[in-house]
């Protein structure tokens, strides 16, 4: 049976590194969440994640968005929201000290947008992934990444920000409501419930769950003329 590129990349790791001459520093573990990891990040895996690899209080952070909390990793990505055929390759993946793995890896598609599309081509993203790890349990404990956009375009580099911001922006929302929702204190069903709801329509999640044809050609449109914007403050200051 052929091995996948995930397993491929993990083999090639030194492991062996992380071992002196009397004792492993870290488990087994950590390898098997390398492997985990990568493949996730191969696979864009969203829903279906395998959130065994992250702590519970596991810290996110990346330039636009941090969080805290493994349930986060369970929602949609940007990238599939955003890129039509998103594409995945992995550069580089190796140990930067016994609990420290780094992830570099290239996102690639085109913008949903089709104008943006058309005129800026491929969105191409290089992300740097470093995770801490657990020495025993091997699972992540911080999660940070960095972003190179030099590869992509103007117009993409333009689309990514104000899409990815308006990602992030949603997605705090959420954890606003889940936070609210989580420190509630347990009420009974019917009288008291419509004390606090009194429209059954109020629910503060209603907004992020539309998904209708409207909401998805504003989302286009703001997200077309933030880019214009975008493109011509910079040309303003270079020029």
């Amino acid at each position: 049976m052929e091995r996948s590129e995930s397993d491929k990349l993990v083999d090639s790791m030194d492991f062996g590194a992380l071992c002196n001459d009397f004792v492993c520093i870290s488990s087994p573990s950590v390898e098997a969440t390398a492997r985990q990891l990568v493949r996730d990040i191969l696979e864009l895996r969203e829903g279906n994640r395998a959130l065994g690899s992250f702590a519970p209080s596991v810290k996110y952070k990346d330039p636009s968005r941090t969080f805290v909390g493994r349930d986060k990793y369970k929602r949609p990505l940007w990238a599939t929201s955003s890129l039509q055929n998103p594409t995945v390759t992995v550069q580089e993946m190796k140990m930067l000290s016994i609990d420290e793995l780094s992830i570099r890896w290239t996102l690639k598609g085109k913008p949903k947008n089709p104008l943006i599309s058309s005129l800026g081509g491929d969105l191409i993203l290089q992300v740097n992934s470093k995770f801490i790890l657990n020495q025993i349990s091997g699972q992540v404990m911080e999660h940070t990444e960095s972003w190179d956009l030099s590869a992509s375009s103007l117009l993409a580099q333009g689309y990514f920000w104000v899409s990815r911001r308006l990602f992030s922006a949603n997605e705090a929302g959420k954890d606003t409501i889940d936070s609210v929702k989580s420190n509630m204190p347990r009420l009974s069903q019917g009288e008291d419930n419509m004390e606090i709801y009194p429209d059954p329509a109020g629910d503060p999640t209603k907004f992020f769950q539309q998904d209708d044809g409207l909401q998805r050609d504003f989302y286009q449109i703001a997200i077309l003329l933030a880019v214009i914007y975008f493109v011509v403050q910079f040309l303003r200051s270079t020029i």
